[in-house]
């Protein structure tokens, strides 16, 4: 099998990551940690699926993390809630999206030991630093509904001017079909 590539250090500033030196290879150590999380950090940037549909503007996510140190690295079980707002995707008004995440993985302690389907999905623990971003927007990004609503039965917008239906629900336009146009102009021109 080929050399696994060591990954890249984490920035231990970030309040993504977490030191687990002291855990010192000892099955059975265990820390509990709650941090306040910037949820613009986790949808925002180039390339988040979530930039543009849900705003964090000075919102914070908690997380509520346990990291046990086992025999093959360390196991991380966490919680994240807190909420986010969206745009109804059919009338464009605000909507708070509550989320409330559980979430769980095995950070290795040694990448060489594993097969190449299981290194395809593993993460490890490097320089004794341990990177949960991608591990609480994925479990954010799972909560999260792909169509945010305001209420189930919103009716939206008028197709034709854009004006809200719920707040004006008998709403109309005459429309006419553009293939019955030339009629119209001749009933008109009969009519004169």
């Amino acid at each position: 099998m080929p050399p696994v590539a060591k990954p890249k250090r984490p920035d231990a500033r970030s309040p993504f990551v977490f030191e687990v030196r002291e855990f010192g290879r000892r099955p059975g150590a265990m820390r509990q940690f709650d941090r306040d999380l910037p949820a613009g950090q986790l949808i925002g940037g180039e390339g988040s699926s979530l930039d543009g549909l849900y705003t964090a503007e000075g919102a914070d996510l908690l997380l509520d993390l346990r990291l046990e140190s086992v025999v093959e690295g360390v196991l991380a079980t966490g919680r994240v809630s807190g909420s986010l707002v969206a745009e109804c995707v059919r009338c464009l008004d605000p909507v708070e999206v509550e989320v409330d995440a559980d979430f769980q993985e095995l950070f290795y302690y040694d990448l060489e030991d594993l097969t190449p389907e299981e290194l395809e999905e593993a993460v490890s623990v490097v320089e004794d630093l341990l990177d949960t971003e991608a591990l609480v927007r994925d479990a954010v990004m799972l909560e999260l509904p792909l169509q945010p609503l305001c209420e189930p039965d919103c009716p939206g917008l008028c197709p034709e001017c854009g004006a809200s239906l719920a707040e004006d629900p008998d709403h109309s336009h005459e429309t006419v079909d553009p293939r019955w146009a030339a009629l119209g102009a001749l009933k008109d021109a009969s009519d004169s």
